[in-house]
């Protein structure tokens, strides 16, 4: 099954991809994590994309969509991809559309977290991480059992996005619902969209995540 997981930043989308891989062998193809990894591989591909970075320029669609038809080609994905950071726009939602067609894929499932904008602020501003296991936490929702200590690897070593902050959260929204929303109507009018609540525990929206792929 190849899906994308739909919504604002803060949703969720990570976490709920991260569940998908672990307890379903799906694939997470992160447009981020490609193009680092394509930055440092050496190939004429990864050179193209560090040029392009070094000089602060924006990687091309054409580029994203040929470091993802690498992953297909060298078999990522047998049980299923999760597409992660793309497509943002119309533009590249034709382009998948056009390369899994191509390498004889298709798309089964685009799934839209749907989370109420103030507490999706709420959520982000608070949100921070270990910086030795990753392990994510919340000073309101999910803090750590003994502050300052990692419940996980027992780190005191913690990261807070630079980001991570009320201005810069509401700028992330603009920028989202700008130019990633007309993909929900675009995905509905295909027949691909199901929307559900990406509010509360991370349980409770795995379990309506599992609902609905199930087509």
């Amino acid at each position: 099954m190849n899906i994308i997981l739909l919504g604002p930043p803060g949703a969720g989308k990570g976490t709920q991809a991260h569940r998908l891989v672990a307890e379903r062998g799906m694939v997470q193809l992160s447009t981020g994590d490609m193009l680092r990894a394509a930055r440092t591989s050496g190939t004429e591909m990864g050179n193209k994309v560090a040029d392009i970075m070094d000089k602060g320029g924006l990687v091309t669609d054409e580029i994203v969509i040929g470091l993802i038809a690498e992953q297909l080609d060298a078999g990522a994905g047998e049980s299923g991809i999760i597409f992660d950071g793309f497509p943002r726009t119309l533009a590249q939602a034709d382009a998948l559309t056009q390369l899994l067609d191509a390498k004889g894929k298709k798309l089964d499932v685009v799934v839209e977290m749907k989370v109420d904008d103030e507490a999706l602020v709420q959520r982000v501003i608070g949100r921070f991480t270990c910086g030795n296991c990753g392990a994510v936490y919340h000073d309101v929702t999910k803090p750590t059992s003994k502050e300052g200590v990692c419940d996980k690897c027992g780190s005191t070593d913690f990261n807070r996005r630079s980001d991570d902050n009320e201005d810069s959260m509401r700028t992330r929204l603009m920028t989202y619902y700008r130019e990633t929303s007309p993909l929900i109507g675009y995905y509905y009018a295909h027949g691909k969209l199901n929307s559900i609540d990406g509010l509360g525990e991370i349980e409770a929206v795995a379990s309506r995540v599992a609902k609905a792929l199930e087509v």
